[in-house]
Parts: structure tokens; C-alpha cells; sequence
């Protein structure tokens, strides 16, 4: 059977490597393997991402939704040294990657979880720091999220609904979709569940949608 990234626990046979993020505030090398999103480099919507929304709330909880081996996390985490951030992905591989690449970078303001396929966090196995203290898991004054749209509409809407309806009255959460991976259907869903999407910005085939909850 076929092994994807959005699986918990992939397959694929061990390779570990590793890429760059070069922002013009930032530059992070960070460890990927085979069975993550992207392992080879930092894909383009992620680039898209990090490149159009606003600077992140200085302090408070931040969370990257579906972070994979941790370029939004970290970035965020290093953005802003003062909040703590928490990034959560369905792939046990990739959570462990996020992990060590905060370690090599000295980022002790992010901590990363596996979530279930109902979108809550999975219980804690094995080593590694935990991310289920209570200050941990919201409300969230910003959410970053490439979010895993190919591991099927049912989880993904599960993951979007616990997620961001954790954010404050206040707080903002950022997608980023690919149009022809349906970034506007998406954003009538959204709407539908009483969370405000509008599109801030379109660039390579991508939309980042701020997301609000409803007044």
C-alpha cells in the first residue's frame, strides 16, 4: 500500500536529509526524511505563506496547523521569542523532525503534538517534549497553517473545526491553499461554519485566506 505524508506512521524506509528556509529575516536548516510533506525542499506554499502575512502576535499562543517537520512553527517561534508556539500534524515522522529542529536551533518557545485523525492531540508516547499543558492547547491569538488538504475532506474539516474555533476573538488564523486543490471551496466551508475567510493574497497559483471567527 502506497505510503503518504499524511499518514501517521509512514512507511517509507528511513533517509534522512535535510533543506534550507532562507527568509530575508531568517535562515534555518532543517532536517527532513522520506514520508514527510516536502522533504526536499520548502515547498511553495509554505514559501507563500511566510512570505505574505503580517508579523505574528509578540507574545501569546501561537499554533501551526499541520506543521510538519516545523519551517512555520519555527519561524514563528523566532519571530516571536516571547510567545509560545505549538505546531500539530497528523505524521509522528515529521512531528519528531519538528522537534529536533528546534532543538538544533535553540527555539524552547515551540513544543509539537501528533494529532488524532478527530484533530485532538494524541496521547503522548515516547520521548520528547510534551505539548499537552493546559496554556498550551488555546485559545490561540494566531494560527499558521499549510494545512494538509490530501488527507481527505472529512479530517481536514474535523482538524480546521477543533482548531479554529480555539483562536480568541480577536486572534487571526492564516491558510494558505492551492487554487486547483480548492482554496474557494474551501473558503465558502469556512464561511458556512461561522468563520469568516477573505483572501489577503494570491501569488503562484496559491490563496491565503485570513480567517476570523464570527462577531
Amino acid at each position: 500500500m502506497a505510503q503518504h505524508y499524511f499518514d501517521s506512521d509512514p512507511g517509507a524506509a528511513s533517509r534522512p536529509s535535510s533543506t534550507d528556509l532562507v527568509l530575508p529575516d531568517l535562515h534555518l536548516r532543517l532536517r527532513t526524511d522520506r514520508g514527510v510533506f516536502s522533504p526536499d525542499r520548502v515547498d511553495l506554499g509554505t514559501r507563500v505563506l511566510l512570505e505574505t502575512v503580517p508579523p505574528p502576535p509578540s507574545e501569546g499562543r501561537l499554533l501551526d496547523l499541520g506543521c510538519g517537520y516545523g519551517p512555520v512553527s519555527l519561524t514563528l517561534a523566532s519571530r516571536a521569542p516571547g510567545a509560545h508556539v505549538l505546531g500539530v500534524d497528523v505524521n509522528a515522522r515529521a512531528v519528531g523532525l519538528a522537534r529536533r529542529n528546534a532543538d538544533d536551533h535553540g527555539l524552547g518557545n515551540a513544543w509539537f503534538g501528533v494529532v488524532e485523525p478527530g484533530g485532538e492531540l494524541a496521547p503522548e508516547q515516547g520521548e520528547g517534549r510534551s505539548p499537552s499543558a493546559g496554556d498550551l492547547l488555546g485559545p490561540f491569538d494566531a494560527i499558521w497553517s499549510n494545512p494538509p488538504i490530501r488527507v481527505g475532506k472529512d479530517v481536514l474539516h474535523s482538524m480546521l473545526r477543533t482548531w479554529l474555533g480555539r483562536l480568541t476573538p480577536e486572534g487571526v488564523a492564516h491558510l494558505v491553499v492551492q487554487r486547483h486543490l480548492g482554496s474557494d471551496s474551501l473558503q465558502k466551508w469556512l464561511d458556512a461554519q461561522g468563520l469568516p475567510a477573505e483572501r489577503v493574497a494570491s501569488r503562484a497559483g496559491f490563496r491565503v485566506l485570513a480567517v476570523r471567527r464570527a462577531s
